[in-house]
């Protein structure tokens, strides 16, 4: 990556001990991957002073200890890194291919026939065009381990709805403007919900709370009410 690339991009104070690189200012899967692509670079040979790694959509937050360096040279290393990032990096990375199970419709997906009426499909052409398509993990955010995932056909975007939800199920699988996203845990939100999933997005207690990961490949797998309550229970 040239000089000129890196000097496009904008880096601004977070805190006092946090800087934000921002590559872009829309959703563009090119420019996420060049943050995941950075982020992966970043962390293969970090420095003691390297706290924390936030990649977003088209920005990376670094966290670093003030203590241990200054903020001005954790800044410029972090253009360096950025500046030196080449184009073989991008998309090279290693990422996990997850599978979601998900039973679509009813009481578990109450907007999935509103929502294929306003798109002109039947609901079973929804949840097969939904759990078709391979999605990436763009970033994490809102909650803990909630999983914004790029990929969704644009014929399938919905706008979010009028008045949200004051309470969204755990593990409800959503279509949000041109994202698709699972809730990890109950509470309010205004996606529309498809289905849902009895796989738990966000666990304290494991090793790695967060079950999905930014970088990852997802795909939905249909599953039946029987199959969910067998899952749920293994959970």
């Amino acid at each position: 990556m040239n000089a000129g690339a890196a000097a496009a991009v904008d880096c601004e104070a977070l805190a006092d001990d946090a800087w934000l690189l921002r590559l872009g200012r829309e959703i563009d899967p090119a420019v996420n991957a060049r943050v995941h692509a950075l982020a992966a670079r970043l962390r293969a040979q970090p420095p003691a002073w390297l706290r924390d790694l936030v990649p977003a959509y088209a920005s990376l937050a670094l966290f670093f200890d003030p203590a241990a360096v200054a903020a001005d040279a954790a800044r410029d290393w972090l253009l360096t890194q950025y500046a030196n990032l080449g184009a073989g990096e991008v998309g090279s990375q290693d990422a996990r291919d997850v599978e979601i199970p998900v039973i679509y419709g009813g009481a578990f997906g109450p907007d999935l026939e509103s929502s294929a009426a306003e798109l002109g499909l039947s609901p079973q052409a929804l949840i097969e065009r939904h759990s078709g398509a391979l999605y990436t993990v763009a970033m994490i955010g809102f909650a803990p381990g909630f999983p914004y995932l790029s990929g969704l056909a644009p014929e399938l975007a919905l706008p979010r709805l009028a008045t949200p939800r004051t309470e969204v199920a755990a593990g409800s699988v959503a279509i949000g403007g041109a994202q698709t996203g699972i809730y990890p845990r109950p509470g309010p939100g205004g996606w529309r919900l498809l289905g849902r999933t009895p796989l738990r997005l966000f666990d304290a207690g494991r090793a790695a709370p967060s079950l999905l990961q930014p970088g990852d490949r997802v795909r939905f797998r249909p599953i039946d009410a029987a199959e969910f309550a067998r899952l749920e229970a293994a959970s």
